[in-house]
């Protein structure tokens, strides 16, 4: 009822657009493919006239967007890219040539939406069609692409792939599939093989899939489905990636491309998870065969691409990461170890109640990298109760844990209380990582 009676109100402000779209998923549920497609098709079909480049994943997928467009961006070509989730404000889910689309922009993109909701086919005004929250944003980004006249699009999935709204886009010039790994079993499947699967319906025939090699079950269900539809496979296995050298701030490796061999890359970060998830843009890159990007704009792309909340340096020894499943964590501990810390290492941690949050904590609590650990609640309705949080991590005896009412509290407790020669890791969840960047905003001492 109240979803009926928003559509029926005037929206003038961007404030107004963002509440209404922040109200679907408690109106409205997942729609079928096919009734995405057929509002994609009733909208006119915007944008799908450019190149559009998919990517699906467990882990990696912002990064893998970002270098991707960096590169574009640095050869001169226009580029949209359309992201999950954001940190702070809904518009950093649309860049246009790395620009975060302002309010008008998104407020015209809102209307342009809901305006076609008032004249639905036939098909879709029987089953009462709403796009759901994540199709509400697809749809605008197509129609910011559109407007913007991009010759690229960089479209990452939500969920899975064979199922996901960007899905609905047909035509595409290449797929990107990133790292494989445990998480969102409830609707992709218990095994590497069946998330997979579910993540290789982004390919289409003829059109060349880039993924990682890494895990064998993972590149094995992909190879299998490319066969079935007629994908080509370009595999980046672990071996094209040598001469790794972690720096302070900075991480150099060399990667094997097809017409030039071995290549020196610099990655700007000190999260070593992202050589891989560069190695991917670069590979993915090389499939275009547009002469614009040689190799020098590939590299300069790569080193100058900063996502936030992949290992961000936010204040000296101050580190913010996004990581939130059980590879994503692994991966996490891995940069941990990989940096010389001559103080003690504290860990700010959070996590929603949906995820394998016993596994994250075992897997936190026993590789005895931190000193100190805080945990704190988030300030959304899947956060994991604090209690919860605290209970987890005190059955690992010889923890140093301490609970926190509120992120203000904790963050000055283990930031700004911090020696010189600490390092301090604010991870679990993208929400956390939002939560913290909001905090920044405001004067904290």
């Amino acid at each position: 009822m109240k979803l009926e009676q928003d559509m029926m109100k005037q929206i003038d402000t961007y404030r107004e657009a963002e509440a209404y779209i922040n109200d679907i998923p408690k109106f409205s549920g997942k729609n079928s493919m096919e009734d995405t497609r057929r509002f994609l098709e009733h909208m006119g079909s915007p944008a799908q006239n450019c190149k559009i480049i998919h990517i699906a994943g467990t882990n990696g997928k912002g990064s893998v967007c970002a270098y991707l467009c960096s590169v574009l961006n640095r050869a001169g070509i226009s580029a949209g890219m359309f992201t999950s989730p954001h940190l702070v404000t809904m518009r950093e889910r649309f860049a246009i040539n790395s620009r975060i689309v302002d309010e008008e922009e998104f407020l015209e993109a809102f209307r342009a939406v809901r305006e076609r909701m008032f004249d639905l086919p036939e098909e879709l005004a029987a089953k009462a069609y709403h796009p759901s929250f994540f199709e509400f944003l697809f749809f605008m980004a197509m129609i910011l692409f559109e407007d913007a006249g991009v010759e690229y699009i960089v479209l990452e999935t939500g969920l899975g792939g064979r199922l996901d709204a960007t899905n609905a886009v047909q035509d595409k010039k290449l797929c990107v599939i990133t790292a494989i790994g445990y998480d969102h079993m409830e609707y992709l499947g218990d095994t590497l093989w069946q998330i997979a699967g579910e993540k290789a319906g982004i390919m289409r025939r003829d059109v060349p899939v880039v993924y990682s090699a890494g895990c064998q079950d993972a590149a094995g269900r992909i190879e299998e489905c490319a066969r079935s539809i007629g994908a080509k496979t370009v595999p980046l296995q672990r071996q094209a990636i040598k001469e790794i050298k972690i720096q302070h701030k900075t991480i150099d490796f060399s990667l094997h491309l097809n017409y030039y061999g071995y290549i020196g890359f610099t990655v700007s970060t000190a999260a070593v998870y992202q050589i891989e998830n560069a190695a991917l843009a670069v590979k993915a890159l090389e499939q275009l065969k547009d002469e614009r990007i040689t190799v020098p704009v590939i590299q300069e792309g790569i080193r100058s691409m900063v996502w936030e909340g992949r290992m961000e340096e936010i204040l000296p020894s101050v580190f913010l990461d996004g990581a939130h499943n059980i590879d994503g964590i692994r991966a996490l501990l891995d940069t941990v170890r990989s940096q010389p810390c001559y103080g003690r290492r504290k860990l700010l941690f959070s996590i929603v109640k949906d995820k394998q949050y016993e596994n994250v904590i075992r897997e936190i609590a026993l590789s005895g990298l931190f000193d100190e650990i805080g945990l704190v609640a988030l300030e959304s309705e899947r956060a994991l109760p604090l209690h919860v949080l605290e209970n987890s991590y005190r059955q690992y005896t010889g923890l140093i844990c301490k609970a926190y009412n509120d992120l203000r509290t904790a963050f000055c407790s283990l930031v700004l209380g911090k020696d010189d020669e600490d390092r301090v890791y604010i991870v679990g969840s993208l929400y956390l990582v939002g939560e913290v960047k909001a905090l920044l905003k405001e004067p904290i001492a």
